[in-house]
């Protein structure tokens, strides 16, 4: 069997076990507001989804993700999930020769995309307390070359949860103006930040922003994000989009009613969030060589360093899947880092939570029987 069809089947065995606990891919899956069901059902009763969307998305949709990123000039381009707005964005301004500057952990499809277009990889670590595990000016600096085209940052740091300060983003976005980069803001997890700040406000000639609905609001089997940028690079991206026939229109609805009820219904939800990780560190901080090393994240999940108790990531990911419980091992984000950490996402109802903390100790206990654990994607 091909990789690719073995990762398949492993997710749909994941997606058709309805007792799974989802705590390994950042999605949120607490209840949506009442007002994004009803908008589902009403598209579907009305027939809209007969028609083609607007190709760049309903005018509604857009002033909303304008609103919600604070950026009320920006242009917007919706896309059929984040991803495909990441694909468009490397394939359009990547080119053979150039170089794509990234942290490293970061998130791993974005590269494979720019090295698709013909740009060489060059990724800057972060996982490490000196740099309060995130990027800094300094080694920007270090890392930039007159080759450089594309500097990528996702902020908050999936998988690390850090996330930086204004002044750090007007500093990167002036090395990327002195360079004549573009700078890639992905803000898929914003929301979760206690503090954020759009690069564009800085740089908005060759700022782009990634935006997602897959995370705060949920909708991540319903594949809708956005690219938001300046008028001209929007309509550069929107000459040969992969698709040029908008997006689903049931799914635009659904986004449209939660950002119009985002805040109401949103900040319980990052109540809830941080309850979890709360009782997540906690429960880790009572096992003898697990370690959270960014806490409290700014994003909907916490990494859990495994290796003070001598565990591999991988065994401890398959010792919780007994239990009905997914995690991610850090492998998926590094190759350099992934044997230190796994990671858990918490927008998930407190009860699987709590299980989590219930079931730790035994997992960790079982782990480190496990020499050679399953393959995991």
């Amino acid at each position: 069997m091909k990789p690719f069809e073995k990762r398949n089947a492993f997710f749909d065995q994941l997606c058709n076990n309805p007792d799974l606990m989802w705590l390994g891919q950042n999605t949120n899956h607490f209840d949506p507001p009442p007002e994004v069901r009803q908008a589902v059902i009403e598209a579907m009763d009305s027939g809209i989804y007969h028609a083609y969307a607007p190709p760049l998305g309903f005018e509604r949709l857009r002033e909303l993700i304008r609103n919600d990123l604070g950026l009320p000039d920006a242009s917007v381009m919706v896309t059929d999930g984040g991803v495909q707005g990441l694909y468009g964005v490397c394939s359009r301004f990547c080119e053979p020769g150039s170089e794509f500057l990234t942290t490293d952990p970061s998130w791993a499809w974005p590269m494979a995309f720019a090295k698709r277009a013909g740009a060489t990889v060059v990724q800057i670590p972060i996982y490490d307390p000196s740099v309060g595990y995130k990027l800094t000016i300094e080694q920007l600096l270090r890392h930039v070359t007159p080759r450089t085209k594309m500097i990528y940052l996702v902020d908050p740091n999936n998988p690390l949860g850090t996330c930086h300060t204004e002044e750090e983003i007007k500093a990167f976005t002036d090395v990327a103006r002195d360079i004549g980069a573009y700078f890639i803001h992905d803000a898929t997890y914003f929301q979760f930040a206690d503090s954020f700040t759009p690069a564009y406000r800085f740089y908005p000639e060759k700022t782009l922003m990634m935006y997602s609905f897959s995370k705060w609001l949920g909708l991540a089997g319903m594949r809708l994000g956005a690219v938001v940028g300046a008028a001209d690079n929007i309509e550069l991206l929107a000459d040969a989009p992969p698709n040029n026939l908008g997006s689903n229109v049931l799914s635009q609805k659904a986004a449209i009613a939660g950002l119009e009820a985002k805040s109401r219904w949103f900040p319980v939800i990052k109540q809830r969030l941080r309850r979890n990780q709360q009782v997540v560190f906690e429960a880790v901080s009572k096992i003898p060589g697990l370690h959270v090393p960014v806490y409290p994240s700014q994003a909907n999940f916490l990494v859990v360093e495994t290796l003070g108790a001598g565990i591999r990531p991988e065994a401890l990911v398959a010792a919780l899947q007994e239990n009905g419980i997914m995690i991610r091992q850090g492998s998926y984000h590094t190759k350099t880092f992934g044997d230190r950490f796994v990671k858990i996402s918490l927008t998930v109802p407190e009860a699987w939570a709590d299980e989590l903390c219930r079931a730790l100790p035994a997992a960790v206990e079982a782990a480190s029987r496990i020499e050679n654990p399953p393959s995991l994607f």
